[in-house]
């Protein structure tokens, strides 16, 4: 990825993309994404909960979660809204919080939505990670948070799941 000025800020290996078409239609996916309760639903790998989310959706509001482990560690979590498009287009910063609770080091997710054939295509990327390790354990994470979010969408439009 290259900024401005055409310098190469990031190495390819170290951002993630997923894209995938949701059988939904887009304001029901981009709710999904911006409504606390509906992202406690599916914000998570398998096993895992979210017990708290918030988050005031605007260019420069914060958002925190929680997402609970099977075996009952709370992994902190949060960052600030960059860029907000409603229906089209979600940019945050996305840090865990380190053993004394600070944010670590932020990633960049820019995830944005587009009507395909009925449903609605959903391309997600994160960049900045600092090693080949933490793109995929999110590329892991964030993928059966997808599987869980298409089975809640397929229910809430009416899809047979």
């Amino acid at each position: 990825m290259s900024d401005s000025n055409g310098h190469g800020r990031e190495e390819a290996g170290y951002e993630l993309e997923i894209v995938r078409v949701f059988d939904a239609p887009r304001d029901l996916v981009y709710q999904a994404w911006t409504d606390p309760e509906r992202m406690a639903q599916w914000a998570a790998p398998h096993g895992y909960t979210i017990t708290h989310s918030e988050g005031e959706i605007r260019p420069g509001g914060a958002w925190r979660s929680c997402m609970r482990s099977p075996d009952g560690e709370d992994l902190w979590l949060g960052g600030v809204y960059r860029d907000v498009v409603e229906n089209e287009l979600l940019v945050f910063t996305h840090a865990w919080d380190d053993a004394e609770g600070k944010p670590g080091r932020a990633t960049l997710v820019t995830v944005t939505f587009e009507d395909e054939e009925g449903g609605t295509r959903m391309r997600f990327r994160q960049s900045g990670f600092e090693a080949v390790a933490d793109r995929d354990g999110h590329r892991d994470g964030w993928s059966q948070g997808f599987e869980r979010l298409a089975a809640i969408l397929s229910r809430t439009s009416g899809a047979p799941a």
